[in-house]
């Protein structure tokens, strides 16, 4: 299962806050179907059962921000992908804690 962090970020917009952008990506990630997400302070994570379905919501979400009339969007992606055994969000920050 490929993960995913992505931030997406207007440029040009009339307030600092991109807050309502955000939402608006977020709410895409909501219709998907078969993916799951968590929102961070810096970026979302999102999981899925493929690397398409990943890059598929990437396009979507970045394209919402056009929607709004934004001029300019910088978006960042990282993708972490095993063939060797299943990857998961939760599986991820476990085995970092149970090494601390």
């Amino acid at each position: 299962m490929p993960v995913m962090e992505i931030s997406i970020v207007p440029v040009g917009t009339k307030t600092a806050s991109v807050s309502y952008y955000v939402a608006n990506a977020i709410k895409i990630l909501e219709k998907q179907k078969g993916i799951k997400y968590t929102l961070t302070a810096m970026g979302t994570i999102v999981e899925a059962n493929s690397l398409k379905q990943l890059l598929d919501a990437a396009g979507k979400m970045h394209d919402s921000a056009f929607r709004e009339n934004v001029k300019r969007v910088v978006t960042t992606i990282k993708i972490d992908d095993r063939k060797d055994k299943k990857l998961t969000m939760n599986a991820k920050i476990k085995s970092v804690q149970k090494k601390l």
